[in-house]
């Protein structure tokens, strides 16, 4: 039974903790990565497996509504070898798939172990879009990363939720849009450190680096 955050957006410190004897040959460390629609999880998910494949065995789980999209832009761009991609369709509740139900996104992950013999190091999770209410279980993954943007305004950190309040590390992505829409970074900043007490978060701009 998954714990359920109700009107609670949660505190850092009170966040779930990665299962600590779990077995990493059956399903290598995972890290999710989540986030509403549109806030660039899947250009950081392109940016981090650019950065790190040369060094590390890793592969990936996208997670779409009633798509493959993200696991094709993946492919299509050559974050890593196709075999190393797959996409889910989660269906209409993402958010269901990487808390309430991750049967479908551990199958995933498991087949991937089996199919590199065990000997992936890494996993990486892109969850569906959806609000600022989803996160993911730590029986799902052991690091979770949310990402926001400031095309929503500079209000967005204080709305909290669960994401913001207990991810592992938060992302402020698109940061070269602040001045456009009339974001300020520096109210962004100041609401994150509020409502992550002593949580990391980055400012981030996963398109150009």
């Amino acid at each position: 039974m998954h714990d359920t955050f109700g009107d609670n957006p949660g505190e850092f410190k009170l966040r779930e903790l990665a299962i600590s004897n779990r077995d990493y040959k059956k399903r290598a460390f995972t890290v999710g990565i989540g986030g509403p629609v549109g806030t660039g999880k899947t250009a950081t998910l392109r940016a981090l497996c650019e950065m790190m494949r040369d060094d590390w065995n890793i592969a990936v789980v996208t997670n779409d509504i009633f798509t493959k999209e993200d696991a094709e832009f993946l492919t299509r761009n050559q974050a890593l070898d196709a075999d190393r991609i797959v996409g889910v369709e989660t269906g209409g509740c993402p958010h269901a798939a990487i808390r309430e139900d991750i049967s479908m996104n551990m199958n995933a992950l498991e087949d991937l172990m089996l199919k590199f013999d065990n000997e992936l190091q890494i996993l990486f999770v892109e969850s569906g879009g959806d609000n600022l209410a989803a996160h993911f279980s730590k029986e799902l993954v052991d690091f979770s990363i949310y990402v926001i943007d400031v095309s929503g305004g500079d209000k967005i950190p204080r709305k909290g939720g669960p994401g913001i309040t207990q991810s592992d590390l938060l992302l402020i992505n698109k940061i070269d849009l602040a001045e456009l829409i009339g974001a300020d970074l520096g109210v962004m900043e100041r609401d994150s450190k509020k409502m992550r007490d002593d949580g990391p978060f980055l400012f981030t701009n996963a398109k150009s680096g």
